[in-house]
């Protein structure tokens, strides 16, 4: 079989590629080991996780605020199996949706491992063991990651887990310590904090969501605190030992020499992912990866090899869905012999705790490194009306500008419903808005994103309305 393009892996990278390169006329193949397309983010990442948060956050809401808003129940519980079904048939019908789209666009789908015979030829390997080979003019490489599991913290799948066995937990834990305080980490630990479940996180750096904006870690610690979760900052694992019911995490404070323990039921590991190259046969095309195991590419998406590309999370940048399905589009495009443009400073992240935290563009810790001068505004949920009617009071959003020019050089938000917030920033700002621009934009009343505007104004000499 010969293609115009063959994408390996069927994440939201992968079969976005897949269906832009169709679009433009290719004929277009695509592969993936899972008898399910989607990848990690349909599967076992993003679509299940968000199910499993809402539906905690409703037990949350109906648990500790509904009798303020004058709703009483009786005999309030967690079936947690049935949060389990309700989190399977999401994930059903949404992988059902990735199908129906590579009939609708004409994509030929392989299901086995992908690997490479030559530079033009890839070889799949079914789960009975037979094997195939088809052939493309151009590949793109779009694998994914898998989660790190140190062998010193015996990943066992049963007690010792990651965010895959996680979310088909059937039964409340009383119990879990969660290792990272990343966003999977925080975004699962959270769920099941909302339950009912002690929590503690061990984070090695001296603050959650470390990559994040220092006022957004700070405002989304003083949160999850609230909802019991216990948090030992500046510390790291020693030894994680898995048993038939419960395990045993053994941590130090940096600098000190007590050996701290902890036992629960569970373990999480989230430390982070690795780029997902095994197996690929990259050694028998030459394709260079660099310390990471990431696989190299240029500016656009190529690697050392002309006609073979990658994306996503097996290459440089954040691991994040939806940069994987720009670069899909990127690559098709520039394929096809068109010129493409990305740009990946204007790449927003989400962390789906509640409250959300989102940011785009430079922290104010990356300006004050790198002695731009610019100028802050920040308006809290507190003062905005729309959070005090639905209780969401918790949060603020900060506008970092540009002292000269005035030009939005990064927005950061913790509060209720950022993780949609944030798309206007992301539009504002890839058309070099300046903060006065989105200050005399008129927004809704009463909305969440009022604080948008507000945060603007206080970010144009200090003009907020409401504080």
């Amino acid at each position: 079989m010969k293609y115009d393009v063959i994408v390996i892996g069927a994440g939201p990278g992968g079969y976005v590629a897949a269906i832009r390169a169709a679009q433009l006329g290719k004929k277009t193949a695509i592969i993936d080991k899972r008898k399910t397309l989607g990848g990690t983010c349909l599967n076992v990442g993003c679509i299940p996780s968000k199910a499993l948060l809402d539906s905690s956050e409703h037990y949350h809401n109906a648990a500790h605020t509904f009798k303020a808003h004058g709703i009483e129940l009786d005999n309030l519980k967690v079936d947690m199996k049935q949060m389990i079904t309700r989190k399977n048939e999401v994930v059903e019908q949404t992988c059902g949706g990735i199908d129906y789209l590579m009939k609708k666009n004409k994509i030929d789908v392989f299901t086995g491992l992908g690997s490479f015979e030559s530079t033009n030829q890839v070889l799949i390997t079914k789960e009975d063991g037979s094997t195939e080979t088809i052939e493309g003019q151009d590949i793109i490489i779009a694998t994914g990651s898998a989660p790190i599991t140190p062998a010193a913290f015996n990943y066992d799948k049963n007690r010792v887990i990651t965010s895959t066995e996680a979310l088909d937990i059937d039964k409340v834990p009383e119990s879990m310590v969660v290792i990272g305080g990343g966003v999977i980490g925080l975004e699962l630990g959270s769920v099941y904090a909302r339950l009912g479940t002690k929590v503690d996180v061990i984070e090695f750096q001296d603050r959650i969501i470390a990559g994040m904006d220092k006022d957004c870690s700070k405002e989304l610690l003083r949160s999850l605190k609230k909802i019991g979760i216990k948090f030992h900052l500046g510390h790291a694992v020693t030894e994680v030992a898995g048993g038939k019911d419960s395990c045993e995490v053994k941590f130090q404070k940096k600098g000190k020499e007590e050996v701290l323990s902890i036992e629960a039921d569970y373990c999480l590991l989230a430390m982070g992912r690795h780029a997902y190259t095994e197996k690929l046969g990259l050694d028998k095309v030459g394709i260079k990866t660099d310390d990471r195991g990431r696989v190299e590419i240029d500016d656009m998406m190529r690697t050392n090899v002309p006609n073979i590309y990658a994306i996503g999370d097996v290459v440089k940048g954040a691991m994040l869905a939806h940069k994987a399905e720009e670069e899909g589009v990127f690559v098709a495009e520039f394929i096809a012999g068109q010129k493409p443009h990305m740009d990946h400073h204007l790449i927003p992240g989400v962390v789906y705790t509640w409250p959300e935290v989102a940011g785009i563009g430079y922290t104010e810790e990356e300006l004050k490194g790198s002695g731009r001068k610019y100028k802050s505004g920040k308006f809290p949920f507190k003062a905005l009306g729309r959070a005090r009617a639905s209780m969401d009071i918790e949060g603020m959003i900060k506008v970092l500008a540009d002292a000269e020019t005035d030009e939005v050089l990064g927005v950061h938000m913790v509060g209720a419903r950022v993780a949609d917030i944030i798309a206007e920033a992301a539009a504002l700002m890839t058309f070099k808005a300046s903060a006065e621009d989105i200050a005399r934009i008129c927004h809704a009343h009463p909305t969440y994103t009022e604080a948008f505007k507000e945060a603007a104004l206080a970010a144009t000499d200090n003009r907020a309305l409401h504080v």
